[in-house]
């Protein structure tokens, strides 16, 4: 199985999971143009991507949608709340877009998808897991870290999770009020400290790969936030392999699943 960050950060987020014949977009918050040239990148094309799941509705993971309705090029699905969004006003969008339920499992081509709730500031946020020959989750634009996020991640091969800010330099710097105290909040954004717990947590459960990702260009710099992480692991005595995921341009995750004689807990609903 492979994970790819296209883009990540408040300026636009789009990932690609691949596992065997399947190819599937997370989120497509950058122009059409910059997907099609990912994707050639790597030897693909839109007719090759199974589906694009949605997090949310915030421009940053959606930008494309609109020209993905307009060419009617590739099936969308996000949670009820996110596609009634989506579709406020485009007959378009209503056309490719597919409701999924929060919490239980489907397949996307020859993968099990399931979306989790995550806190964020919008009326109905996700993070997703997906099963194959391999384990994946994704998780960012989260405030927090709750009890039934960590079921739903739980004994993953490898993850994209968010490390937003560093608290100090958010804290000092030049947002106004009112924009820090939302980032900062519980449906905000995690910090590299909330990250590294939620790293510990997975890494402890068998996560041997991890992507970090939505750094904020402002208040983080990618240095600090994998000097966080490792350091919150290496005193745990976990050692995964780390990268952090670019702003712009392509980062990429490969890795295999492990033997299971049993699910942890929380994990076999998001199986399948």
């Amino acid at each position: 199985m492979r994970a790819v960050t296209f883009a990540s950060g408040s300026g636009g987020n789009c990932a690609l999971v691949s596992d065997g014949g399947t190819h599937i977009l997370i989120d497509a918050g950058i122009s059409m143009r910059r997907i099609t040239a990912s994707l050639k990148e790597l030897g693909l094309s839109t007719g090759d991507v199974a589906g694009v799941l949605i997090t949310h509705e915030h421009r940053d993971h959606t930008a494309a949608l609109a020209m993905m309705a307009k060419r009617g090029c590739l099936r969308v699905f996000a949670p009820r709340t996110v596609a009634n969004h989506l579709c406020w006003g485009s007959a378009d969008m209503q056309k490719i877009i597919s409701v999924i339920p929060a919490g239980e499992p489907f397949m996307l081509g020859g993968l099990s998808v399931t979306a989790f709730r995550t806190s964020h500031d919008t009326d109905e946020s996700v993070g997703y897991r997906i099963s194959g020959s391999a384990e994946f989750g994704f998780c960012t634009d989260t405030g927090c870290v709750t009890e039934d996020m960590l079921r739903a991640l739980r004994g993953v091969d490898a993850a994209v999770i968010e490390a937003n800010h560093d608290e100090d330099m958010l804290r000092c710097g030049s947002y106004p009020y009112q924009l820090k105290r939302r980032i900062l909040s519980d449906r905000g954004h995690l910090s590299n400290e909330a990250s590294a717990r939620l790293a510990a947590e997975l890494c402890s459960a068998g996560a041997g790969k991890l992507i970090l990702a939505h750094l904020s260009r402002e208040n983080n710099r990618p240095d600090a936030a994998l000097r966080t992480v490792s350091e919150h692991l290496a005193r745990r005595g976990l050692c995964p392999e780390i990268v952090v995921a670019p702003e712009n341009g392509l980062c990429s995750v490969e890795f295999e699943g492990r033997e299971r004689s049993c699910w942890p807990s929380g994990s076999s609903a998001a199986a399948g």
